[in-house]
C-alpha cells in the first residue's frame, strides 16, 4: 500500500473542466488530427496499442508541441473527455518515477507501475513565455485498457486548438487562454500521486495564479 504523504501545493491538478468534463490536449499529424475532429473520434491510424500521454495544461501542451509546430505535432487537439474516464484514470495512476515519500519500496513501485494500465508524471508548468514554473502541470499516461477506454468510451468532443495556439503565441494575451483551476481529487488519489487534492482552492488561491 502507498504511504500517506502531506501532499506538495505545487503539484496541484488544473484544467478546464465541467461537472462532467475534463479538457485535455494531444498534438498530432494532420493524418490523424483532421479525421479526428472532424468525426469526433479517433481514426484507425491512432495506436490504441501504444502508450498515448494526454495532458491538462495548455501551456504545457505548447511547450511539448512548440506551438504546434513541431514534427508530428502540427494540429493540436482539445478533447473534452469525461470526468468519470478521467477519475478512473488517476485512481489507477502510478508515479512514473519512484518516491520515498510515496512508495513504500522501489520494489513496490515497480510491481505496481508493471500492473497499472495509467502512468503520471509532474513537469514544471510554463507561463505564456514557455518558461518553467516552480509549479508542476501533470501528463497522464494511458497505455492497454486505458487507451481503449479513452479513445472508444471517454470522449466527449474534440475540437482543433492550432489556431489558437498560434494566436496565443504571437499576442501573448492571458485572456486567450482556457481556464483552468483547481480539479479536486479523492485524498487517497491525491496521496498516490503525491498531489494537493485542490478541494480547498478558491479564486486567488494557488489552483488560478496567472501565467503571465
Amino acid at each position: 500500500m502507498p504511504r500517506m504523504p502531506n501532499t506538495s501545493p505545487t503539484r496541484l491538478v488544473r484544467a478546464a473542466h465541467t461537472a462532467d468534463t475534463v479538457t485535455v490536449y494531444q498534438a498530432f499529424p494532420p493524418g490523424i488530427a483532421e479525421p479526428a475532429a472532424a468525426e469526433g473520434r479517433f481514426p484507425e491510424a491512432f495506436a490504441r496499442d501504444r502508450m498515448t500521454w494526454i495532458k491538462p495544461s495548455f501551456l504545457w501542451m505548447m511547450h511539448r508541441s512548440d506551438w504546434g509546430r513541431g514534427a508530428g505535432q502540427e494540429r493540436v487537439l482539445a478533447l473534452e473527455i469525461s470526468r468519470e474516464g478521467f477519475d478512473w484514470a488517476l485512481e489507477r495512476a502510478v508515479l512514473s518515477a519512484y518516491t520515498g515519500r510515496v512508495h513504500d519500496s522501489q520494489a513496490a513501485w515497480k510491481r505496481e507501475l508493471r500492473q497499472s494500465p495509467v502512468r503520471v508524471q509532474w513537469d514544471p508548468d510554463r507561463d505564456l513565455g514557455l518558461r518553467p514554473l516552480e509549479r508542476r502541470a501533470v501528463q497522464v499516461g494511458l497505455r492497454g485498457e486505458a487507451v481503449r477506454r479513452y479513445a472508444d468510451e471517454w470522449i466527449r468532443r474534440i475540437t482543433d486548438v492550432t489556431a489558437l495556439a498560434g494566436r496565443v503565441r504571437v499576442e501573448r494575451d492571458p485572456a486567450l487562454l482556457p481556464v483552468e483551476t483547481a480539479y479536486p481529487l479523492d485524498a487517497a488519489v491525491a496521496a498516490r500521486l503525491g498531489a494537493a487534492t485542490g478541494r480547498a482552492v478558491g479564486p486567488g488561491g494557488a489552483g488560478d495564479q496567472p501565467l503571465t
